[in-house]
């Protein structure tokens, strides 16, 4: 029989979350205080299960999000998570269904875009989700990097302390406010999100009790936050090889980050450091007096966007140069299919259904991809997935979404 696809009730809940740590094989098992933790923050209007025989085979969660755009607007955002089909039910388009009901939720509560972040690269773009911003990860070799290894703190007045978790669910929301208006990509941070990532709530998963380091102005202004943990490995000849592993660092200038990398790099007995998930154009191995110091061990994308409404999504964002740029968007019968005129400014954007003739078209996918300002709109061109229908109108579209810094999210979901 075909699996019925449907929202979940609160007795099934236990056999969801069972289904979809067997999707992303992890042990089926959870204590009862982290089941009743995860469900009381579990919105089951949005929580959808594919059941077969009463066996939940599937599983797709969202939830409401706020997402910065290029300029420092908002969106309200569909967030999609927890996406599992057990491995005995695969092929049958149940996550079609799925995500397809969720979508056409989404669109009528108003959201003009949905995210999520792809554990797997060849799945969504069929959905018209494009990958929106991506992340590397760098390896620094302390010894060489070429650090004063007598650096006792910022040059420039400010200061670095130590704090512990209950201090940073106190100043972390507001701090992380003024972070996330300044960084186009990035998301906002439930309550619960603070419970977690400070280990006050319980986990399904280990908690490791990590280091949390402030930075703060010479004003006394709080202006970067980094978070971090570390090994204990000794040489042979009793020498120390400690990694230090990074698992957020967020800051409001560069003098607040170029500290925060300092004061981690300095730490007695670290000679190496996992920088975790960063921007790709991470201002962090130009820190360094020697750059090669730092080594890329990661780099994928991360965050993906699907346009829902191409005329509040596209007049959200702010534009590098002025210009026009009428797009034929390619949707497959789903919301963002049309011929819409765009003119664009640094102060702001009109958009508009047109039926002028278009410059260029493209897919949802890569709509989505060149929202953000991470995506090149010449090397789609190139690639085959945007057609240019007037000369010169992948250059114009590359000057208009093109962002000087790239987005960046720091946050998983």
């Amino acid at each position: 029989m075909n699996p019925e696809v449907r929202h979940v009730t609160e007795s099934e809940y236990p056999d969801w979350v069972r289904a979809m740590d067997t999707g992303f094989l992890r042990p089926p098992v959870m204590s009862d205080e982290a089941m009743a933790g995860r469900l009381a923050s579990t919105d089951l209007n949005r929580t959808r299960g594919a059941f077969d025989d009463g066996r939940c085979v599937a599983t797709f969660r969202s939830f409401t999000q706020e997402l910065t755009v290029v300029g420092g607007a908002v969106l309200t955002a569909d967030a999609i998570s927890n996406v599992t089909v057990s491995p005995t039910h695969r092929r049958r388009g149940l996550l079609s269904r799925m995500m397809a009901a969720d979508l056409a939720a989404a669109r009528e509560r108003g959201d003009a875009v949905a995210t999520l972040i792809a554990a797997e690269y060849p799945i969504y773009g069929r959905y018209g989700f494009g990958p929106a911003t991506s992340i590397t990860e760098w390896s620094i070799d302390v010894p060489r990097a070429g650090l004063d290894p007598r650096w006792a703190g910022p040059a420039d007045g400010g200061r670095i302390d130590l704090a512990d978790g209950a201090d940073v669910r106190k100043f972390g929301p507001e701090f992380h406010d003024r972070f996330r208006a300044l960084q186009p990509g990035a998301i906002d941070r439930d309550e619960r999100w603070w419970q977690l990532n400070t280990g006050q709530a319980p986990s399904a998963h280990p908690w490791t009790e990590p280091f949390y380091a402030v930075y703060r102005s010479a004003a006394g202004e709080i202006e970067g936050l980094a978070v971090y943990t570390a090994d204990a490995a000794w040489g042979d000849a009793k020498q120390p090889l400690n990694t230090a592993s990074v698992r957020r660092l967020t800051a409001l200038t560069p003098a607040a980050e170029r500290a925060l990398w300092q004061f981690i790099c300095s730490i007695d007995w670290v000679t190496t450091v996992r920088t975790g998930c960063r921007a790709p154009d991470d201002l962090l191995p130009h820190f360094l007096p020697d750059p090669r110091a730092a080594r890329v061990v990661s780099h994928a994308d991360y965050l993906w966007v699907r346009i829902l409404d191409v005329v509040r999504a596209l007049e959200a964002r702010t534009y590098a140069v002025p210009g026009t740029l009428v797009l034929e968007i390619h949707d497959d019968g789903g919301p963002a299919g049309g011929r819409f005129r765009l003119d664009a400014s640094p102060a702001g954007a009109g958009c508009a259904p047109t039926t002028e003739s278009p410059d260029i078209a493209l897919g949802a996918r890569e709509l989505g991809a060149l929202y953000l300002g991470d995506a090149s709109a010449v090397r789609l061109a190139a690639l085959g997935v945007l057609t240019e229908e007037r000369p010169g109108a992948a250059a114009l579209a590359e000057s208009l979404f093109r962002t000087a810094r790239r987005p960046w999210c720091p946050d998983i979901f």
